[in-house]
This record gives C-alpha cells, sequence and structure tokens, in this order.
C-alpha cells in the first residue's frame, strides 16, 4: 500500500523522533497510556464509556431544547494539537444535536479578501444568534499557534492580535454569549501513534495534510507558541479549560461535562451533568 506523503511520518518515527518517544510506541498496547504521568494506564472500557456517553447525550439534547427556547447564545472553542481528538470530541458533542441549533464552524484558509480584511471579522460573522449554540473547531487561536509555528503571520501581526483578544473576547462575554475555550492536550508518544496509525488505514489517510507531516519535528516550537498563548489568553472571563486527552474517551466525556456542568438548563440532571474529571481536567496549569 503507498503511504501518503511517501510514508513521511513513519520515517521520522524509524529516524528522527526522539529515542524515549519511539521507545513508548513500540512498547505500548492499543489502549495503553504512553506516558508515565498520566492518571490513568490504560483507556476507560468501552462499556463504561458507552453508558456515559449515552446519558450525557440526553443531557445535550436537553440543552439544545433549551438554548432554542431561552434564545441562549452558546459557543464552544476545540483547539489543540494535530490529531488530539477535536474531530473526535466534536463529533460525540453533536452527533443526536439539530445542525440548525448546534452549528459547526471549521473555517479553511482565509480568501484573498478575508486576507485583507480585520482579523476576527470571518469569526464574528459565525457567531451564534439567539437560540444558537456553535462549536468551532479551529478558531482565531490559530493566529496564536499555527501561524506563528510556520510563519503564516509576522510577529508584528501576532502582537496585535494579542493585544486585541482580550477586549474581543470581554465583548463576547458582555453581550451575554456563553464562552467555552477547550484545549485538548495530547501527549508526544500519543500524537505520532495516531499519526503512525492514519498513514496506515486508507479510511482515515485523509485526514493527514502536508501541516501535519511539517510540524512532525516542530513539537518545541508549537510548545512555545501555546505557553504563549495562554498566558495571553487564559483570564477569569475567558479562561481556559484543559483536557488530557491521550484517552480520547475519557476526553470525549470530559468536554462535555465541561459544558454541561457550567450551564443551567430547564430539566438538567445534575447527578449526569456534573464537573469533569479532575484527574484529566483542569486550567493550562495541568497543560505540560
Amino acid at each position: 500500500m503507498e503511504l501518503p506523503f511517501n510514508g513521511a511520518i513513519s520515517k521520522f518515527y524509524a529516524e528522527t523522533v526522539p529515542e524515549p518517544v519511539r521507545r513508548a510506541i513500540a512498547e505500548g498496547e492499543r489502549k495503553d497510556i504512553l506516558t508515565e504521568d498520566f492518571p490513568y494506564d490504560r483507556w476507560m472500557k468501552k462499556s463504561e464509556y458507552e453508558a456515559a456517553l449515552k446519558a450525557l447525550q440526553l443531557e445535550l439534547v436537553k440543552l439544545q431544547a433549551d438554548v432554542k427556547a431561552s434564545g441562549k447564545r452558546v459557543v464552544v472553542v476545540f483547539e489543540g494539537r494535530d490529531a488530539a481528538g477535536k474531530g473526535g470530541a466534536i463529533k460525540r458533542f453533536r452527533g443526536n444535536l439539530n445542525p440548525r441549533v448546534a452549528r459547526l464552524v471549521a473555517l479553511p484558509k482565509p480568501s484573498d479578501r478575508e486576507a485583507g480584511e480585520w482579523y476576527f471579522q470571518r469569526y464574528v460573522r459565525q457567531l451564534p444568534t439567539a437560540g444558537e449554540l456553535v462549536l468551532f473547531d479551529r478558531s482565531w487561536y490559530n493566529r496564536g499557534v499555527v501561524e506563528k509555528v510556520f510563519g503564516f503571520c509576522t510577529d508584528e501581526s501576532r502582537a496585535a492580535f494579542f493585544r486585541q483578544l482580550p477586549e474581543f473576547e470581554d465583548m463576547l462575554v458582555d453581550e451575554g454569549i456563553h464562552l467555552f475555550k477547550i484545549w485538548l492536550n495530547v501527549s508526544r508518544p500519543e500524537q505520532l501513534r495516531r499519526f503512525l496509525a492514519r498513514e496506515r488505514d486508507p479510511m482515515k489517510q485523509w485526514k493527514l495534510s502536508s501541516i501535519d507531516v511539517e510540524g512532525l519535528g516542530r513539537w518545541d516550537s508549537y510548545t512555545d507558541a501555546i505557553a504563549e498563548t495562554f498566558f495571553v489568553s487564559h483570564r477569569p472571563r475567558a479562561p481556559w479549560t484543559v483536557i488530557r486527552a491521550d484517552d480520547k474517551y475519557r476526553a470525549r466525556l470530559a468536554t462535555i461535562l465541561t459544558v454541561i456542568s457550567a450551564l443551567d438548563y430547564a430539566h438538567k440532571d445534575a447527578a449526569v451533568a456534573c464537573a469533569p474529571d479532575p484527574a484529566i481536567t483542569g486550567g493550562p496549569d495541568i497543560w505540560r
């Protein structure tokens, strides 16, 4: 089978990645956690995950009905390194929801016109109206991290972004929008294991991009950019929720719980819509 990008991911694994990362991947079983400091040794049992997910998706349906009836406006920003599990978390979040109420925004590269606009302008156009929940699969935070790592923006434009960012998010909150910023954090061994799996699976190869391949050797650059972004943007009015996502099952549940535990809605079951697992959920202090 011909591998995408001429097998660049396998080559990176065999020749370039630090030895501890290579060894962790080689010795780990499929559902083993590859990092020693993760609070669990293995993924959550699938049967437990599916039962918990079913209960949480019922709560999401209740939330959707309440958002529509009450006119709430909700924004959930999903960010994280490549292969952190953003797509899978979003899929489970909105799997039983009406796409007219729970709308997904995954913007492509800016058009020539958008590139000439105020940076936040194309995101403003996607903000929810009354009775709508919008999920951003990546967001305005591209400028803080990806654009910095790959040189897609100047230092001056990134500095302007950081200056404007707090006021921009304060305006959203002042407007009554419920803003959730979720960072799914994946370890280096787990990220590379997921890339290798995608490279070898014809059904998932479409998920790989040149950015993924080029980013393999830029782990430290990503780390620096993420740290700078958290320093500027983690504030009491618009905090980040960091979820350690090496276990996709636990991370998906924590993502849903982050939102439903913080919102009031009709017929809420507080025993189900409880706080997310504190062992894997917190602020930027648990990111590293």
